[in-house]
């Protein structure tokens, strides 16, 4: 135990200054060694997350020692045992995750101090000088010892007063991602109110005597958490300034961008960094529309069964139509054809849909995705309630052409997803949920290149929570976007719109747009892209298309 390091640290705090420190997850020792010949104030070993083994905890510290920085360890859970074999392979201190009372900071300060006062057990090795200073360390390792809690929990809010009357404890640490998850936005580092949450209880800590500390993202934000009052700031994980440093250089060259999950640099998720501006080759043409039922244009296919277009070629889309079918009940579209794919999903109401004589029953948000040339007929088999769908065709003035043949009807199973290589459907109730969109946002894919090969257009169905967001965005086609349960706000390079019941936004090629639920019910939204895959690019927040040769956005 560094006892000059730890005294240097405590009174660098009680003299409100800040104490710089560095988060290290990677094996090297090296990296520990660079931050001591920095002079930073404090390292955390990071056991709790990652791969690091207890030899290579052990050469981290060994890295730390003869110097004035604190070294600590935070460890994987509250753990008498844990905490023990840290403090006797000499770390200076611990970090203990997922603090949420008093009663269980009290615990963690027994864990790390000696009887009486505490249960930690007594014995050889690198902390005592392996057993040659066994009463000098023992004599001041209780009173020297750093215990800092992490805050991380919404839990913890109400008992923050109580945890700060524990003695035993200098510095409170928080953990902005695991609280925002709490608070329910899971994958943020500081969620709607999450800021202004750990700010409150920055001051109820303040206000007791005690400090606080927490990771800053970049040099800025270093800056402003000075300023805020938080003396413990890590100027950042060993990861992520290697990371930073790389994204940088990258930048400079064009080239940046988020990887996907599985790391694979081919894989579809990996998307670009936000840009400034979309590319100048996606310069549009032509200004969003938005379209409400009764709008559009209307035609009768059959008796029975109207639709009306919301995106075609009438409000000078290119490449698809979307629009809303009405089948009254027990009405019939007769088997056709198209020369491009057709999307079909039902919005109220049932419909069974025969491709090729395999009949599919279908509900609500259920979909059926059909090749080009693909023979299929629609129905409404419910003698009493009409029903309405959703389709969308990869035109933009779709031809139709009737098949006079018979198909010998098979009804397909309640789970079944469709002939592979022919028509694919989707089930909403099993469907593959995801979550990567935007916050508060899950989605399905209903089809695209990858599920339905050769198909020209992409799409499928959203659900916004209440604050639900996608971040400012940009296609290199046109989209179709609509609104089938509750209510959205649409942005389109400054212009901002409200659309509920149906109606229908088309953005075109090249313009910046994002949708958000600003309402307390949840929303639903359709999209359709123009293009085979769901590509998109990011731009950064607040773009807005300067006017040029006298035209507006």
């Amino acid at each position: 135990m560094k006892t000059r390091a730890l005294t240097r640290f405590r009174s660098k705090l009680a003299s409100n200054e800040p104490v710089l420190g560095l988060w290290v997850t990677l094996e090297s020792a090296s990296i520990t060694e660079m931050a001591v010949a920095l002079g930073l104030d404090w390292v955390v070993i990071d056991a709790e997350h990652g791969y690091l083994d207890w030899k290579e905890i052990n050469e981290h510290i060994r890295a730390g020692l003869r110097s004035d920085t604190v070294v600590l360890v935070r460890l994987a859970e509250r753990s008498t045992s844990l905490t023990k074999r840290a403090l006797d392979i000499g770390a200076d201190g611990v970090v203990i995750p997922w603090m949420e009372t008093a009663a269980e900071l009290t615990e963690a300060i027994r864990d790390a101090r000696y009887p009486t006062e505490g249960r930690r057990g007594i014995g050889g090795e690198r902390a005592t000088a392996w057993g040659q200073c066994l009463v000098e360390h023992t004599a001041e390792a209780n009173e020297q010892v750093l215990v800092i809690p992490l805050i991380e929990s919404v839990a913890a809010i109400p008992q923050v007063p109580e945890m700060c009357a524990v003695d035993g404890t200098d510095v409170f640490f928080f953990g902005p991602a695991d609280f925002s998850a709490t608070a329910g936005y899971r994958g943020q580092w500081e969620g709607p109110g999450v800021a202004e949450q750990i700010l409150q209880l920055k001051d109820t800590i303040r206000g007791a005597g005690k400090h606080c500390g927490l990771m800053t993202t970049s040099v800025d934000n270093l800056v402003q958490r000075c300023q805020q009052e938080f003396h413990m700031l890590g100027v950042g994980a060993d990861n992520g300034l290697l990371l930073r440093a790389l994204h940088q250089a990258l930048q400079a060259m064009d080239r940046d961008r988020l990887p996907a999950p599985s790391l694979d640099p081919a894989d579809g998720r990996a998307v670009s960094l936000p840009q400034a501006q979309p590319p100048v080759e996606m310069t549009p043409d032509r200004p969003e529309v938005i379209t409400c039922p009764g709008q559009g244009e209307t035609i009768e296919l059959e008796a029975g069964v109207t639709m009306e277009a919301l995106v075609g070629e009438f409000n000078a889309t290119r490449g698809l139509t979307t629009g809303r079918v009405t089948m009254q009940p027990e009405a019939l579209l007769p088997y056709h054809t198209h020369p491009c794919s057709e999307s079909i999903t039902v919005l109220t109401g049932e419909a069974e849909i025969s491709v090729e004589g395999r009949v599919y029953h279908l509900g609500p948000r259920d979909n059926i995705t059909i090749p080009r040339w693909l023979p299929h007929q629609a129905h409404n088999p419910n003698p009493q309630e009409p029903a309405t769908l959703h389709v969308a065709l990869a035109m933009s003035a779709p031809e139709r052409a009737l098949v006079e043949r018979p198909f010998q009807h098979t009804p397909m199973p309640t789970s079944s997803a469709g002939t592979p290589g022919l028509e694919r459907v989707t089930r909403i109730a099993s469907a593959q949920v995801q979550r990567d969109l935007g916050s508060h946002v899950e989605y399905v894919d209903y089809y695209h290149a990858d599920l339905v090969p050769g198909i020209e257009m992409s799409g499928g169905w959203a659900r916004f929570a209440t604050g639900g967001r996608l971040p400012d965005h940009v296609h290199d086609f046109d989209e179709s976007i609509c609104i089938i349960q509750g209510e959205a706000e649409c942005q389109v390079e400054g212009q901002s719109y409200s659309l509920s019941n149906c109606a229908t936004a088309m953005v075109p090629r090249g313009r910046v747009h994002f949708f958000n639920n600003p309402a307390s019910d949840a929303m639903e939204m359709l999209w359709v892209y123009a293009g085979p895959m769901p590509e998109r690019i990011i731009i950064a927040p607040g773009f807005v298309r300067q006017a040029k040769d006298g035209q507006g956005s």
